[in-house]
């Protein structure tokens, strides 16, 4: 089995109608960063890659002149990433090293997600990088009031690329800015300027390779911190989100048994996966001189990560959560209580 960090990453770009992932994944082939990526998009018509064509290799594949590999998905999913792969494993279309792949604008991400973690075949090679969603700054409040795909897509995102800003008012773009990071709050988010955005900064979101661990967990330890300063000075939940979304961290000042942990997190994920729509975290692990890195989007958990160090002086337990009708008590006494029975074991 090949190593979780050595599998090719695939980010997810989605957003809702109008949000323009489009002109993202447009800006993105030309950066030459990804010169060596594959593509899968729902149409060759909704990318504008008239210009960038090199060669047409099939119907289906065609390769760009910034090296890119892009096509088109045939029927679900799981068949056009198995298919792209054996034509890469054959050589019939050149080697890549990430994949990019464009959802519906009306897709709930999860079950995307689901199938790239689940599937035997596409997690033999694969893992997933980033979940990248772009937020229309003109529409975006009032889609997601309306509708909870645009919502759920906020909400499982690692990256979030704000669009349109130059059409928006400076206080209707700092209003949906706060929202945004109050109901995604470890997510980090990005404005497109003139059409340009870093794209660099964009593929930083994959807390697996090597080079992007520590700037990842260090924005989750100020975010535990923001939030305890925050606690203590106003001393309610300012993470409600509607009726039912909210979002909080758990800190835990004490070493965590490892064992009961992974059990507690399998029962709460196995009872609530769908009402636990994000969950990543950074813990201090009993018996563990470093700390160990946790990441899940509802039923879905990827392997823990081992870090050879501690970002910063403070080394307690820090679980971020974003939940559906959840209440932080009941899930902060569930993990004591099976820490405690670890500890009396």
């Amino acid at each position: 089995m090949v190593a979780y960090s050595r599998l090719l990453p695939i980010f997810v770009v989605t957003g809702y109608l109008g949000s323009g992932k489009t002109t993202l994944i447009n800006n993105m082939l030309k950066h030459p960063s990804l010169r060596d990526a594959a593509v899968l998009v729902n149409e060759f018509g909704a990318v504008g890659i008239d210009h960038m064509l090199v060669q047409e290799m099939d119907e289906n594949t065609v390769l760009l002149q910034s090296g890119c590999i892009c096509c088109t998905i045939r029927s679900d999913l799981k068949e056009s990433i198995i298919e792209l792969n054996s034509k890469r494993e054959s050589g019939l279309v050149p080697p890549y090293k990430r994949l990019i792949l464009e959802t519906t604008g009306l897709a709930d991400p999860s079950p995307i997600l689901f199938t790239l973690n689940s599937d035997t075949v596409i997690k033999h090679h694969y893992r997933l990088g980033a979940v990248i969603t772009t937020v229309d700054s003109i529409n975006a409040s009032s889609q997601m009031k309306r509708y909870q795909e645009p919502l759920k897509q906020v909400l499982v995102a690692d990256r979030i690329v704000i669009t349109k800003g130059d059409l928006a008012k400076k206080k209707k773009l700092l209003t949906l800015r706060e929202k945004i990071e109050d109901l995604n709050p470890s997510a980090d988010v990005v404005e497109v300027l003139h059409g340009n955005v870093d794209v660099r900064r964009l593929l930083r979101a994959d807390v697996y390779e090597k080079r992007n661990r520590g700037s990842e967990t260090r924005r989750w330890l100020k975010l535990a911190d923001n939030e305890s300063n925050n606690e203590d000075l106003h001393h309610h939940d300012i993470n409600k989100h509607g009726k039912t979304i909210s979002s909080f961290t758990i800190s835990y000042n004490h070493p965590l048994d490892w064992t009961a942990f992974g059990i507690w997190l399998t029962m709460l994920l196995n009872r609530h996966g769908e009402n636990v729509l994000r969950v990543k975290g950074i813990l201090n692990v009993k018996g563990v001189s470093t700390p160990v890195v946790i990441n899940g989007v509802q039923h879905v958990v990827h392997p823990p990560i081992h870090l050879k160090s501690w970002p910063t002086e403070d080394q307690r337990s820090h679980i971020v959560f974003i939940v559906d009708n959840m209440d932080k008590n009941l899930i902060q006494r569930s993990l004591t209580a099976f820490n405690r029975l670890s500890e009396s074991s």
